[in-house]
């Protein structure tokens, strides 16, 4: 250990044993202290979409409370000091999806929230024997269109003219399924599609949000195939319509792999890519940026909101049971210290399948229960935390002042994408149940941009790496051989890319899929609650077939506010919000 990391560690063990034990011994004095007997609804999970359904009822005059298992909210939101003096946001690691209604309802900024805007957003380097020239060893892009066009050049002049039309046409298409994020499945399909033709004008006039949705799916005019097409292509085929340059396509293709067990040929996956581009900070479409303080802040700022108009928030809270009448009505949950809350709405912000299996079982419609145990969770991350003495050297593009961020730095770094080709090998290794020899990594360094989250000097890393399959083959199952042998692995091929790294490295953590789903809850390590296939999403999330529409199940007054239902993964609030909005107008009216 350099004497750097003794230093940091030996500060940092005193100041977490000095700052923190409050913390270590009553984690739920920070939230709340007393725990009623009955509330107009109990939210299940503290994620941040439990935490923006809290926040809006609570605003709206409503009694609620948060039932979080964990000692911290914030779910998969969180920032958590792993190693002494480092703070990590754990699983989730970069924010850009969450909705701009939510940021603005809840006074995100107000309650703390602080965004570090990233230029350039994405940096691919290239292994030396991938050089071609003295200049094509990396790709960056940013938000100087000029900049990026004078990158791409390096590797494809033609590539260069016509990707500002390729990000143009993205934008369009964005803009014409934006507004869908904020429209349920049940608003759709019971205050829309089943009414009289008359009241369809009357909804698209005085309901802004259907407005919306309507006039951009309007305005597409022509792109209408080209829409089709994102929906229902490989990602490859539609970026082999655009670009020969192969390091441009294979990092192109990360936003459609990111989070599925996929290859670039696999159908569909053009959606991945349209979803993850969403986003909106400020003025900036489809970027990406740390959070101050990490993930954990975009929780806590969405808590103190909550807290701030009376919400109670609990941690060490783990519901054990839905209690249900005999005309199936939810009355109470239990906990597992034997408490009994009455309510009148339960709104559960765990995984579909994680929610019903609190329900007695002779409540449930079997049909629709067998539907649920039926939902494609199939998983492709491992995520693995590292604290660093110091910042990584590409080879591609070396450190000016050793100790200085580079604007790469504070980008989404992409390894092993070369070429599409490298992508689609490690999905094969891994969707035939082994470990890949060279994943897919999603590299970010949020402390090139945030001093608050490590010592000065040294740095936080976030790896974020696929495809990990959930099941192993071969005799292997994962075990601290299997994931330490599995991290050692990802740590050779960044060392490919910056020689120095493994050296650097103080500690780390490796979440590997049954990690993931034993803390954070994620059915089999899914993060997004379930696949992101079309199949899967919209009037099908999380199943279809049913008179029940989401955020609705066939239990009355239980609700689905997670990921799991429209519209999907990601921190976006969205299914928080929407399923507090659909609790006021139809389960907590005044």
């Amino acid at each position: 250990m350099t004497n750097t990391a003794q230093k940091c560690t030996h500060q940092l063990l005193m100041r977490l044993m000095r700052q923190r034990v409050e913390y270590l011994f009553n984690p739920s004095s920070k939230y709340s202290t007393k725990l009623e007997a009955a509330y107009d609804a109990v939210i299940i999970g503290g994620g941040h979409n439990g935490l923006v359904t809290a926040a809006y009822l609570s605003r709206a005059g409503r009694k609620v409370c948060v039932l979080e298992r964990r000692p911290i909210l914030g779910g998969a939101a969180v920032t958590e000091e792993i190693v002494p003096g480092f703070q990590f946001s754990r699983a989730s690691y970069v924010l850009s999806l969450l909705r701009p209604c939510i940021y603005q309802d809840l006074e995100l900024k107000k309650h703390g929230l602080k965004l570090l805007l990233r230029n350039p957003g994405s940096y691919t380097p290239l292994r030396e024997d991938y050089w071609t020239n003295k200049k094509a060893k990396s790709l960056t892009l940013g938000f100087d269109s000029e900049a990026n066009k004078r990158e791409i050049s390096k590797f494809s002049s033609k590539d260069a003219e016509v990707f500002v039309e390729y990000e143009n046409l993205l934008l369009r298409l964005i803009s014409a399924l934006n507004p869908l994020m904020d429209i349920s499945a049940h608003k759709l399909l019971e205050e829309f599609f089943k009414r009289p033709l008359w009241y369809k004008g009357y909804q698209i006039f005085f309901d802004a949000d259907f407005r919306r949705a309507v006039s951009g799916l309007v305005n597409l005019k022509a792109d209408v195939k080209t829409l089709y097409q994102f929906l229902t292509a490989p990602i490859l085929d539609i970026l082999n319509q655009w670009f020969d340059s192969e390091p441009l396509k294979a990092t192109l293709a990360t936003d459609a792999l990111i989070g599925v067990m996929a290859s670039c040929t696999t159908p569909g996956t053009g959606y991945g890519l349209l979803h993850h581009m969403m986003g909106s900070i400020g003025d900036h479409q489809s970027v990406w940026v740390y959070p101050e303080g990490g993930m954990g802040s975009v929780s806590q700022a969405i808590a103190k909101s909550a807290k701030s108009s009376g919400a109670h928030l609990f941690v060490n809270k783990n519901v054990t049971g839905i209690c249900v009448d005999t005309s199936h009505n939810v009355t109470a949950v239990e906990t597992s210290d034997g408490i009994e809350i009455k309510t009148r709405l339960v709104l559960s912000s765990a995984t579909p399948k994680v929610t019903f299996s609190l329900v007695p079982r002779e409540a449930m419609n079997e049909q629709y229960l067998n539907s649920i145990q039926n939902i494609d969770f199939t998983t492709s991350v491992t995520k693995i935390n590292v604290a660093l003495s110091r910042l990584p050297n590409f080879m591609a593009d070396r450190n000016v002042v050793s100790e200085t961020p580079m604007p790469h730095h504070q980008a989404t770094i992409h390894l092993n994408c070369e070429n599409c080709s490298l992508l689609n090998d490690a999905y094969n290794r891994g969707s035939s149940g082994h470990l890949p020899s060279k994943p897919m990594v999603e590299m970010v360094l949020p402390s090139s941009l945030d001093s608050t989250i490590a010592p000065k000097g040294a740095h936080v890393c976030l790896l974020f790496t696929q495809f990990t399959p959930y099941h192993l083959t071969g005799g292997r199952s994962w075990n601290e051989t299997t994931k330490q042998e599995y991290a050692e692995n990802v740590f050779n091929l960044i060392e490919e890319y910056a020689p120095g790294f493994k050296e650097s490295i103080i500690g780390k953590e490796v979440l590997c899929p049954l990690d993931l789903e034993e803390i954070f809850g994620l059915t089999e390590g899914n993060i997004f609650h379930g696949g992101m296939q079309l199949n899967q999403m919209l009037l099908s999330r999380p199943v279809s077939g049913f008179s029940w529409h989401s955020p609705e199940t066939p239990i009355k007054g239980l609700l689905l506010c997670g990921a799991g239902v429209h519209p999907g993964g990601g921190v976006t609030g969205a299914p928080g919000r929407l399923a507090a909005l659909h609790s006021l107008k139809y389960f907590l009216k005044k």
